[in-house]
């Protein structure tokens, strides 16, 4: 009988995602003592510090989910690490970069990894435990790493092993997340809905800079920049403003996984004023995220319940003005035509003029367009001047249907 084969990769998976956000983390925590740093990922060794351009900190990240082991000096982690660092970076070189390994396992006591702890480190003690290692260990998967290490001279492996260090017994997969939130304390907004919606909207700023990164379309990103980006989500926690949490690719996901108002009210009220294939398409977007918008602030407490009421109702209030002044201005004799004309006019009079806001400093246009097509979709507006007939004719049909 064969031998199955596992084509299982989710550990690879988990070990990537933790690679991408522990470098979050890691932006935040070092922001202080490298304040004009940046951090990259898969370019130098899995992250790596850089200060003008210059790699100075390699740091090799090690996830082990819900393992009791320790690591010691004969592990393959630990060989692993040390010959990725050979093969990238001279090990004789004095003045290379850091030698960083990140494990969520605790260094065994007495190893090698121990002695390499920061602040305490004693890397005479660590070398003297690795070339032990490399000279007894058997094992056949860490062999080419050990021979390389001990094929280099006394001089260069006591070189390549002072820049070595172990940072053991991080934080794992799982408490990311609140590790990041906790370095932004004093700058979150108040309450747990704002502040888990500032949180999705830093990580999906973060892994837009992560995919930016891995496909090298960028080198790093740094420090300046992720504090500016957090600045400015921060600002749109004021009182006067909100942020946007819907975007144009969450429609497109929608549409992949089936959305389609094409049979919608509001869009049968757009083509009653003959509006083409190319304006319901951006309508429809905007109805789905001006929709969805409307919710997520309020499942996340940053819009009282009667907010959005109101400002509907003002929505409504300014429509019926430019809808009454339309209807006066038609001739009796006015023909079909005549009346779609005024009621495309009348459209793009309501929705390119932005004069009530949700709040006064967002003046985000898809919402107040969206906004609209909502209330369309209602029947409480309209554009065609004899669209509340109309409207009722399209609710008769689906109730007969």
């Amino acid at each position: 009988m064969s031998a199955q084969v596992s084509h299982d990769a989710s550990a690879s998976a988990l070990g990537y995602l933790y690679q991408a956000k522990w470098a979050l983390l890691e932006l935040f925590r070092g922001s202080s003592e490298r304040p004009d740093g940046a951090i990259s990922l898969e370019l130098h060794d899995d992250v790596a510090w850089e200060v003008a351009g210059r790699p100075v900190d390699l740091l090799q990240t090690k996830l082990h989910q819900r393992s009791t082991r320790t690591l010691g000096d004969r592990d393959d982690d630990l060989w692993r690490t040390i010959r990725s660092w050979m093969d990238t970076h001279d090990p004789a070189d004095a003045e290379g970069p850091w030698l960083t390994l990140v494990t969520t396992q605790h260094a065994r006591e007495a190893s090698a990894a121990a002695s390499l702890r920061s602040p305490n480190r004693e890397p005479v003690v660590a070398l003297r435990l690795l070339e032990s290692a490399a000279a007894e260990s058997t094992s056949k998967a860490t062999a080419e790493a050990r021979e390389h290490f001990l094929a280099l001279s006394a001089s260069e492996r006591a070189t390549f092993v002072q820049r070595m260090r172990v940072i053991d017994g991080t934080l794992g997969i799982d408490d990311l997340d609140a590790a990041v939130r906790n370095a932004l304390l004093f700058t979150l907004p108040s309450g747990d809905g704002p502040q888990s919606a500032f949180m999705k909207q830093l990580w999906a700023w973060w892994y837009d800079q992560v995919i930016e990164m891995l496909q090298k379309r960028r080198t790093s990103v740094s420090v300046e920049a992720v504090h500016r980006r957090v600045e400015q989500i921060r600002d749109d926690y004021a009182a006067e403003r909100l942020p946007t949490l819907v975007e144009r690719a969450d429609w497109q996901t929608a549409q992949a996984q089936g959305a389609d108002y094409s049979e919608r009210c509001f869009v049968h009220q757009l083509r009653w004023v003959n509006l083409g294939r190319p304006e319901l398409e951006k309508a429809m977007m905007d109805y789905y995220r001006a929709y969805n918008q409307a919710i997520a602030w309020a499942d996340n407490d940053l819009i009282g319940l009667d907010d959005l009421p109101r400002y509907q109702a003002d929505l409504v209030d300014e429509w019926e003005r430019l809808f009454a002044r339309m209807v006066r201005r038609l001739p009796a004799t006015a023909s079909e035509q005549d009346r779609q004309d005024a009621g495309e006019e009348l459209l793009w009079q309501v929705l390119d003029g932005v004069t009530v806001r949700i709040r006064d400093q967002y003046d985000q246009v898809f919402f107040h367009r969206g906004q609209h097509h909502c209330l369309a979709d209602e029947g409480r507006v309209g554009w065609h001047p004899e669209f509340l007939q109309r409207v009722q004719g399209l609710t008769v049909g689906a109730v007969r249907a």
